[in-house]
C-alpha cells in the first residue's frame, strides 16, 4: 500500500517542481527590436520572476511587425501543446497602419476563444492609440481591449506600455520601442498581474 502511494505521489511532485512554460504572443514590443535577447521583455520576465522564487520559463513568441491577424494565423505553433499560460501583447501594428478596430478586435477574439477553449489562462496586455490618429479612431480603438477582458474574463494589463510611452528615458532614439530600462519599466508594473495568471495556472492544474 505505502508503495503504491509512493509511486503515486511521485510523479505528482514533479508536475508540481516543473517550471511553468508561459508563452509571451506579440510583437516587436515582446520580441525586443533593437535589443539583446537577454534584454528582452521574456526574458527579463522570467528573470523577475526567478526573483520572485516562481519557476518558469517565459517563450519569446514576438514577431517585429505582426499584426493581430498575424498573431491568429500563427497562433497554433506559437502556443504549442505543454503551454500553460499566454501573455498576449498584439494591436500596435494594427494601430499604427490604421487597421480598422472591427478587424483587430475579431482577431483577439478569436484568439482568447481558442485559447479558452485550450482552457490556458491568458493575461491580455492592452494597447493605446495614438492620439495623432483622431478622436475617433482612438476611442475605437482603446475600446477593444477593455471589452474583449469583460468578455473574456482574462486577467487584464490596461496598457503594455504605461509609464513607458512617450519617454525618452525608456525608449530607443525612434521614440516607439522601448530600451532596457524601459523594459525593465514594464517588467516591474506588469508583475502584479503575471503573478495574478500564475495563481489561476495553478488554481487550474489543482496545485
Amino acid at each position: 500500500m505505502l508503495l503504491t502511494i509512493a509511486w503515486v505521489l511521485v510523479p505528482a511532485l514533479a508536475a508540481a517542481d516543473k517550471p511553468l512554460k508561459i508563452v509571451a504572443l506579440g510583437d516587436s514590443l515582446t520580441a525586443g527590436y533593437g535589443l539583446a535577447e537577454s534584454a528582452a521583455f521574456p526574458a527579463r520576465l522570467a528573470q523577475a520572476l526567478q526573483g520572485k522564487g516562481v519557476a518558469a520559463t517565459v517563450v519569446n513568441a514576438g514577431v517585429s511587425g505582426d499584426t493581430a491577424t498575424g498573431g491568429l494565423d500563427r497562433l497554433a505553433w506559437s502556443v504549442p501543446q505543454g503551454t500553460d499560460a499566454v501573455i498576449l501583447e498584439l494591436g500596435a501594428n494594427d494601430m499604427l497602419r490604421g487597421v480598422d478596430p472591427n478587424v483587430t478586435k475579431a482577431a483577439l477574439d478569436k484568439i482568447l476563444g481558442q485559447l479558452a477553449g485550450r482552457h490556458i489562462p491568458v493575461l491580455l496586455a492592452g494597447m493605446k492609440a495614438s492620439r495623432n490618429m483622431g478622436a475617433n479612431y482612438a476611442r475605437t480603438f482603446d475600446a477593444i481591449y477593455p471589452a474583449l477582458a469583460s468578455t473574456h474574463r482574462v486577467v487584464f494589463y490596461p496598457f503594455f506600455l504605461a509609464g513607458v510611452a512617450t519617454d525618452p528615458r525608456f525608449n530607443q532614439v525612434d521614440g516607439m520601442h522601448p530600451n532596457p530600462a524601459g523594459i525593465d519599466a514594464i517588467v516591474t508594473r506588469i508583475l502584479p498581474r503575471v503573478e495574478e495568471l500564475i495563481v489561476r495556472v495553478r488554481q487550474a492544474h489543482g496545485s
